[in-house]
């Protein structure tokens, strides 16, 4: 018997809240956040994780990375990766906006970017951040993939948090990297410490530090409006530059994406009758550096968890594809995608959809390296 637990270690070595405070006459709604080009043609309940229908159950997924194996999971990686994005980048292009992108090549779609309040009328660029739209499990809208915040875009950052009326945010990546900014210090590291950036000041109020993750509980602050809100910002420590989480489990992301959820609707149960949005809430912010690949990865695992969960079923394959439309590139590297196969069969395990996931046979060698 190969355990599910042993394959990690094998594959991982291998690869390398708070209350919301709002004005009492304030309430937030979801037509203040889209652009109305996001998901055309789809509601929320088309939005599964992949489309309406189809998906497989834990015991089907088993099966099938039983059959196909790592070198299986990689070929069928290639084939989603082999098409052409299809979108324009016309906004990400603009002269305007280039320096605003921390990678040349890591550009946003048209399509389902977000949009920033224009703050000079004379210069329609003001609007952009590098930042896509992405649906969750019956969500339109669930996701802001966006890139790691440069300096010179501190203040877009937190006017889109505030604008979007986030209450969560998911960074999957260090500050610094192998000696390399992968992004930059957005918010106070000390508590008790105050930074302003563009119209909005951050205050950290508090920080609770696990063996893989850091919690910072914020608080921001409109300056021109005097409004504050409460922000969770939770932040992965020990998901490497080039791999996947290793430890031989996926035990630790899988709490992590948990506390995430919690967060999300502790602060909505927090908000009552003053949100007046979807019922699971404003979008969750997810970046990593680029945010694209570890971004991804954490999306794919929400979505298909939360799937599996309410329907017994999910679609890993279809899920990327899905995100991939709507944020270029999610899903960066074959080893995130066979991650994703194996974490997904520990949450399967975990909560009782399988008794065991025997993966005996399964090729795990790997040479790609990820984000």
């Amino acid at each position: 018997m190969c355990s599910l637990s042993y394959i990690f270690t094998l594959y991982c070595q291998y690869v390398g809240f708070n209350r919301f405070c709002l004005d009492k006459h304030e309430t937030i709604t979801r037509g203040t956040w889209s652009s109305g080009e996001v998901s055309p043609g789809l509601s929320d309940e088309e939005c599964g994780g992949g489309g309406a229908g189809g998906g497989e159950t834990a015991a089907a997924l088993l099966a099938r990375v039983r059959s196909l194996g790592r070198r299986g999971l990689v070929a069928e990686y290639e084939e989603i990766r082999a098409r052409p994005p299809h979108g324009t980048f016309h906004h990400a292009k603009l002269p305007s906006n280039l320096a605003k992108n921390r990678y040349t090549d890591v550009l946003c779609y048209d399509h389902s970017r977000v949009l920033l309040s224009q703050t000079d009328p004379d210069d329609p660029t003001t609007d952009y951040i590098n930042a896509n739209y992405v649906d969750g499990y019956k969500q339109k809208n669930a996701y802001i993939c966006t890139q790691g915040p440069l300096p010179k875009t501190f203040g877009d950052f937190w006017r889109m948090v505030w604008e979007q009326g986030t209450l969560v945010i998911v960074m999957t990546t260090r500050a610094v990297e192998r000696g390399r900014v992968k992004c930059g210090q957005y918010w106070p590291i000390t508590q008790g410490s105050r930074v302003v950036h563009g119209d909005f000041a951050v205050t950290t109020e508090a920080i609770e530090h696990e063996d893989d993750y850091t919690i910072t509980h914020l608080l921001l602050t409109d300056l021109r409006r005097e409004q504050s809100r409460r922000v969770w910002h939770g932040q992965y420590t020990r998901w490497p530059d080039y791999g996947v989480p290793g430890g031989g489990s996926a035990q630790p992301v899988l709490r992590f994406l948990h506390l995430v959820r919690r967060a999300q609707h502790l602060a909505l149960t927090d908000l009552g009758d003053a949100w007046a949005g979807h019922s699971r809430g404003p979008p969750i912010v997810v970046h990593c550096s680029a945010g694209i690949g570890r971004t991804g990865t954490f999306l794919t695992l929400d979505i298909c968890a939360a799937r599996l969960s309410a329907e017994g079923a999910l679609d890993v394959r279809a899920t990327v594809e899905r995100i991939r439309a709507q944020r270029a590139h999610s899903i960066q590297m074959p080893d995130q995608y066979v991650f994703c196969h194996l974490a997904l069969l520990e949450y399967a395990v975990m909560h009782g959809y399988l008794d065991s996931a025997d993966l005996s046979g399964f090729d795990d060698d790997n040479e790609d390296e990820s984000e």
